[in-house]
């Protein structure tokens, strides 16, 4: 073969690019067991993304990798933090903190309005008032709540956060990051709030101590949780110092939630009753 011909692998096709083996190298030294997900050789929009060409990949399924996905998910649950370790990588190839992949949005979206028909069928919900509950997990649990966390975080962490550099270039985090985690914060809360509190729910509703404090518990311990991955989300950025900031709401969290037990308030009633879900 010439110079210029390139190896073909023993399966057919060529051979992994030098960064896709260095980056799988890279995983199995730290243990990393995700899927191998390469941004530089993803078949469109392989840009550094904008927002509206993040947009536009929504519609495309191809665009999206659903394995890697759900493998982010997983590893959300129970080791968050070999999600943010290839973190780096993605700087490095594409100069983006951000995934410029919708397919967690997507797939997060999709769970929401699983959970709000579900919760609509427990509730005895009819036409509109099922609708009514989709637009409130997404549109107001999930869209709103999310752009005032991640907004307030980004404001915040380019603000007051960043390292004070005199030799290297001034860095700053994408606002789009900033909503990254909050998609991966608000996915291990989904699972407590919207999948085992509905389980939960005939013993729940019951006017009953018991039945607070299991309620209570559930919401401090998915908002602590969730408090949890913000922080190691920023703290994955090396311009960013002193992101423990973001664990220091836990405290009036818990506190907020001992008083309402105290107080005998149900937050699962309490939402049935404000929100109708």
């Amino acid at each position: 073969k010439g110079p210029g011909s390139r190896a073909a692998s023993p399966l057919g096709g060529h051979r992994p690019s030098v960064p896709a083996r260095s980056c799988a190298r890279a995983r199995e030294r730290r243990g990393v067991m995700l899927p191998i997900h390469i941004e530089s050789e993803r078949p469109s929009f392989a840009a550094c993304t904008s927002f509206s060409e993040y947009m536009r990949r929504m519609v495309h399924y191809a665009q999206m990798d659903m394995s890697y996905t759900f493998a982010q998910m997983i590893y959300l649950c129970i080791s968050p933090r070999k999600v943010y370790q290839l973190t780096s990588y993605r700087k490095q190839t594409k100069n983006q903190w951000a995934r410029d992949d919708p397919a967690f949005v997507v797939v997060l979206v999709f769970f929401l309005c699983v959970a709000a028909v579900s919760y609509g069928l427990a509730l005895q919900l009819q036409g509109s008032a099922v609708v009514r509950v989709i637009g409130l997990f997404v549109g107001v649990h999930f869209g709103l709540f999310g752009l005032a966390a991640a907004s307030c975080a980004w404001f915040v962490s380019n603000k007051y956060l960043r390292a004070q550099s005199f030799h290297g270039v001034e860095q700053r985090m994408e606002w789009m990051y900033a909503f990254d985690i909050h998609c991966n914060s608000f996915f291990p809360l989904f699972l407590v709030l919207y999948v085992v509190h509905y389980f939960l729910l005939p013993f729940l509703l019951q006017p009953t101590l018991l039945a607070a404090v299991l309620g209570n518990a559930l919401y401090a311990g998915a908002f602590c949780y969730y408090l949890f991955i913000t922080s190691l989300g920023y703290s994955m950025l090396p311009f960013l110092e002193r992101t423990e900031v973001f664990l220091y709401p836990m405290a009036p969290v818990v506190l907020f939630v001992i008083v309402l037990t105290v107080l005998r308030v149900n937050l699962t009633l309490l939402s049935i009753n404000m929100f109708g879900v």
